[in-house]
C-alpha cells in the first residue's frame, strides 16, 4: 500500500517524504488519507509509481457495524466518483482478481458477483433507461494455477475485443500493519500487480499493457506473520523498557532493525507465512457488499438503487 510505503520511508523522522502530497480527513468513522506521487525520485524512493492512491481505513470494521459500513460504502462511492468520467456513455470493465477457490483471495470474483453487469441491454431497455445507464461488464479471470493463462493475457483479450474506456480492477492485499487488516481500502489510477503482496509478482494490468486506464480497488486480507511478531515486540518493549534494559534497547531500534532481527532469528519459513482473520468468510462477504454497491452507485449515477434491485 502506497499510505504504508510512506510510513516506512519517513520513518521516525515523520517528515514528509520529497515530491510527495498528503491529505488526511475523517469523518463518521472513516479516515481519508490522499497520497499523491508526482515525482521520479519521489517513485523511486517509495517503490510505487506516480499516480494519486486515496486509502480509507476503517479499524472497526471487523465488529460488522452496520452503520459503519454504510459510511465506508458512501465514502468510497464518493471517491469512485472522482475518477471516473463524466460522460456515462463511456463503457467500463470491472475485473474481480483473485482465486473463488482460497477465501482471503476471493475478494475481486465476489465483488464481481454483486456488480450491476448492462453492456449487453442496451437494446432491450427502454430508451429513458438507456440513456441513463452506462454500459458496464464484469468477469472473474481466475488465477495462473487454474487458468494456466496469465491474467494479463485474458484481460488484454477482452479489452481488445470489448473495448471498454475504462478497467477497474478489485484485488485483495497484504497489509503490514494489523490494523489494516480487513480495515482498509486502498483506491489507485496507477493500475495494479497482482500477487505482489504474497511474493507471486505477476504482469501488471495498467494503462501500458491494457492501452486504456485502469483503477485499481483493494483491500488488506492478510497480513505478514513478521508483522504480527512486530508489533508483539513493539508492545513489550513499550510495557517493559522501563524495567528492563533489553526491552529498551528493542524499543529504540527502527522498524526496520526490528524486522531484520526477527527475520535474522526466526529465518524465512517464518517470516513468508500470510495470515487471516478467523471470520474471514463473513469479513470477505461484508466487503463484497460494501465495494459492490459503492461500485453500482459509482457507475451508475443516474439509475435508481430499485432500478437495480
Amino acid at each position: 500500500m502506497a499510505i504504508e510505503a510512506r510510513d516506512i520511508v519517513r520513518g521516525d523522522a515523520k517528515e514528509e517524504v520529497p515530491g510527495v502530497r498528503v491529505k488526511e480527513t475523517q469523518d463518521q468513522g472513516v479516515v481519508v488519507t490522499e497520497v499523491e506521487i508526482y515525482e521520479e525520485a519521489a517513485e523511486k524512493l517509495m517503490g510505487k509509481p506516480r499516480g494519486h492512491y486515496v486509502t480509507l481505513d476503517v479499524p472497526t470494521f471487523k465488529d460488522r457495524d452496520p452503520d459503519l459500513k454504510r459510511a465506508l460504502m458512501a465514502k468510497l462511492t464518493d471517491q469512485l466518483k472522482e475518477l471516473l468520467p463524466e460522460d456515462i456513455q463511456g463503457s467500463v470493465l470491472v475485473v474481480g482478481l483473485g482465486n473463488w477457490n482460497a477465501t482471503p483471495d476471493a475478494l475481486g470474483p465476489r465483488v464481481v458477483e454483486r456488480i450491476l453487469v448492462t453492456r449487453h441491454l442496451g437494446q432491450v431497455v427502454p430508451d429513458d433507461i438507456k440513456q441513463r445507464m452506462r454500459p458496464v461488464a464484469a468477469v472473474a479471470p481466475g488465477v495462473l494455477g487454474t487458468t494456466g493463462i496469465e491474467t494479463l493475457d485474458i484481460i488484454r483479450g477482452i479489452v481488445s475485443e470489448a473495448k471498454p474506456d475504462l478497467v477497474i480492477a478489485i484485488d485483495a492485499l497484504a497489509a503490514r500493519n494489523l490494523d489494516r487488516l480487513l480495515g482498509s481500502v486502498q483506491i489507485a489510477d496507477t493500475g495494479i500487480h497482482p500477487g505482489s503482496g504474497v511474493g507471486n509478482r505477476r504482469q501488471g494490468l495498467t494503462e501500458e499493457s491494457l492501452g486504456v486506464p485502469v483503477i485499481a480497488i483493494g483491500v488488506c486480507t492478510v497480513v505478514q506473520s513478521i508483522s504480527i511478531a512486530q508489533e508483539a515486540i513493539h508492545q513489550i518493549a513499550n510495557q517493559l523498557a522501563d524495567d528492563v534494559a533489553f526491552y529498551d534497547i528493542l524499543k529504540q531500534m527502527a522498524p526496520t532493525e526490528q524486522r531484520g532481527l526477527i527475520d535474522e532469528v526466526l529465518g524465512s519459513r517464518f517470516s513468508e507465512l500470510m495470515v487471516t482473520p478467523k471470520e474471514i468468510d463473513m469479513l470477505i462477504d461484508d466487503m463484497a457488499d460494501v465495494l459492490g454497491e459503492a461500485l453500482n452507485r459509482a457507475l451508475q449515477p443516474r439509475l435508481d438503487a430499485s432500478e437495480w434491485a
